[in-house]
């Protein structure tokens, strides 16, 4: 053997020698199924996205998906969860199954679904829990946000359960107690329901009987061209909350973000309470911005609509989740 053809022989050995004894990497974070979250009265799954490293103390995310989605595509598609990473909090992802509802819908209009200590919104609080005992998160710093039918739970959880809740942010969703209002679900989704701001807080009020605050505070992200959700349930939800917080209905902000319309109404101490982002032209779907730049997040798809503005970076915005 000639002393060039060695020297590479060596050369390939040690090459080779270093792949076989150098650590693999850390396996990155990936979306995991809890089982055991509590009495589950709602037969609902868990999964959960906490991302490598993630100290105690901080925020944690209950993400709830619309109908026919699922935990994993509502969890890639609404880009919480690259969020998630850039920010440190983790993420909460419900999963209806199908012996609940049919179209994977989330029960928000059932009766023994959306009141406090029963049915799915019992097992989405258990949930809650469960995270922040495994994650030591903040429980000062918990938000819930949900996409049409998980909408509609984002309002009921806000409702049922709002001393868990700082913030929720309800996409293409409806208010609570819109079904009973109205007297059917789809009165409600496609007409609205004739109700007075009064008479819509008092049904959040209803929820928690003697609960003196404070209550969550609420962004809204709905297309004018959603003809599914029809747009005047984000009125509807802006008329339910102002009157929580004890707010006129009058926008103390109008100017436009991404070019869309957006309003602030700021209650009786002069912090914002119900927030607004009107879409305008989208359907019915959730807002995303595929793309790597610092406000982009999401990826198109079917119910997730690229119009140049993520709705999960703006209620990450809004609730401090990069502080």
């Amino acid at each position: 053997m000639t002393q060039t053809r060695a020297a590479t022989l060596l050369t390939v050995l040690t090459a080779l020698l270093a792949v076989l004894i150098t650590p693999a990497p850390a396996s990155a974070a990936s979306l995991q199924e809890v089982t055991g979250f509590g009495s589950n009265p709602g037969a609902l799954r868990m999964f959960r996205y906490v991302p490598d490293g993630l100290p105690a103390g901080r925020p944690v995310v209950l993400a709830v998906h619309g109908c026919t989605q699922n935990a994993a595509g509502y969890a890639s598609g609404t880009g919480w969860l690259r969020l998630a990473d850039r920010w440190g909090f983790s993420v909460v992802l419900p999963q209806q199954q199908s012996v609940n509802n049919a179209s994977g819908c989330f029960n928000w209009f059932q009766s023994g679904d959306i009141q406090r200590g029963q049915g799915e919104a019992a097992s989405l609080a258990q949930m809650v829990d469960r995270q922040l005992a495994d994650t030591g998160g903040d429980a000062s710093r918990v938000y819930v946000t949900g996409l049409s039918a998980g909408g509609g739970m984002t309002a009921v959880m806000m409702a049922t359960y709002p001393e868990k809740f700082r913030a929720g942010g309800v996409v293409a969703g409806l208010p609570h107690g819109c079904a009973q209002a109205a007297g059917s679900p789809y009165v409600c989704m496609y007409v609205g329901a004739a109700q007075t701001p009064r008479q819509w807080g008092d049904r959040v009020r209803a929820a928690r009987p003697g609960y003196g605050g404070p209550w969550p505070t609420l962004t809204v992200l709905h297309g004018t061209a959603d003809y599914t959700v029809k747009p005047v349930n984000m009125t509807d939800l802006v008329e339910q909350w102002t009157d929580v917080h004890g707010a006129d209905q009058s926008a103390d902000v109008s100017d436009t973000v991404a070019g869309y319309p957006h309003q602030v109404f700021r209650g009786p101490a002069g912090n914002p309470v119900v927030e607004t982002h009107s879409l305008t032209g989208m359907g019915h779907g959730q807002p995303v911005d595929p793309g790597t730049g610092s406000a982009q997040c999401g990826t198109a798809g079917a119910y997730f609509l690229d119009v140049d503005l993520c709705a999960a970076h703006r209620l990450g915005l809004a609730w401090g989740l990069g502080s």
